[in-house]
């Protein structure tokens, strides 16, 4: 069984239509798909429609923007009930500090000798609910500025460079506990992706564990083979889940093709487990909200 739970549709910096990533997956064979954009549910309907169809199992989820010890962090959250309104408010303000940040990233591009409109932006983002960075990247592309999102990133819009604008996110602590409020459970995103294990060690990790974190996602394309059996190891330690994914984001990113990293089916039955348990105990959930 080949189960990925990490991807992106074009609802938020993906390019791909929920349905046609459904599509997608069902054709390189994946048997179960999450879809977690960033800070949205609003993909949720059309990807759980379109894997009815396909016969294949759907995992609702979000990456939800978050923050620990002055860190930025990214979790993943399954099957919470996205009516639940401390998680909705939650949500609408980590996508409204992504709108609010959009003018001053602009205004430091034109302070470069780079011209790009938030006209340029809605164009390249489209029908996205949570517009960001990657979509300005996408702009200046259009416009030949750089060949492609990583360049963008790697000139101007990541953290250190010239047009990087902070923005709000959420309390990751107190999104675990939002999440779990919501009927969901939590995975950490690629923790050692961008910083190294120096982002957050055992010891942070068994903290998020006490506060209700279930999960590391463990095997992903930012993490190399050392740094993979580290994570694996320090799951098992903790009794927390291990998981597996390619954080696809169709032609947006690259190196991550779809299933290209996987999580094991046992791993998959106990965060199945953890979440009815999570859902039990809030008496709601994604599965009775939808």
């Amino acid at each position: 069984m080949r189960i990925d739970l990490h991807t992106h549709s074009d609802r938020s910096d993906g390019t791909d239509h929920p349905r046609d990533l459904v599509a997608y997956a069902h054709t390189v064979g994946i048997d179960v798909l999450a879809i977690t954009d960033h800070d949205t549910t609003v993909g949720w309907a059309d990807a759980l429609q379109a894997a009815a169809g396909a016969g294949i199992g759907l995992v609702p989820g979000i990456e939800i923007s978050c923050e620990h010890r002055g860190m930025g962090m990214h979790l993943l959250a399954y099957l919470p009930d996205p009516t639940y309104e401390p998680l909705r408010a939650e949500l609408r303000r980590v996508l409204d500090g992504r709108a609010s940040r959009l003018p001053a990233t602009l205004e430091l591009l034109r302070d470069l000798g780079i011209d790009i409109t938030p006209a340029d932006v809605h164009a390249a983002a489209g029908p996205a609910e949570a517009t960001g960075r990657p979509h300005v990247a996408d702009a200046m592309i259009a416009k030949g500025i750089v060949a492609n999102r990583d360049q963008a990133f790697a000139r101007y819009l990541s953290a250190g460079r010239p047009a990087y604008v902070q923005r709000y996110a959420a309390d990751l602590v107190s999104m675990i506990g939002v999440v779990a409020d919501a009927g969901g459970v939590t995975v950490l995103a690629h923790p050692w992706a961008r910083r190294g294990p120096s982002a957050v060690d055992s010891d942070a990790l068994a903290a998020l564990r006490d506060h209700g974190l279930i999960g590391l996602e463990a095997d992903h394309q930012g993490h190399d083979p050392q740094m993979r059996a580290a994570l694996h190891g320090i799951a098992a330690d903790l009794g927390l889940i291990a998981t597996g994914s390619s954080d696809y984001h169709g032609s947006g990113k690259l190196d991550c093709n779809l299933g290209c990293n996987t999580t094991a089916p046992d791993q998959f039955d106990r965060l199945l487990d953890a979440a009815r348990a999570a859902a039990a105990k809030a008496g709601r959930g994604a599965e009775a909200a939808l």
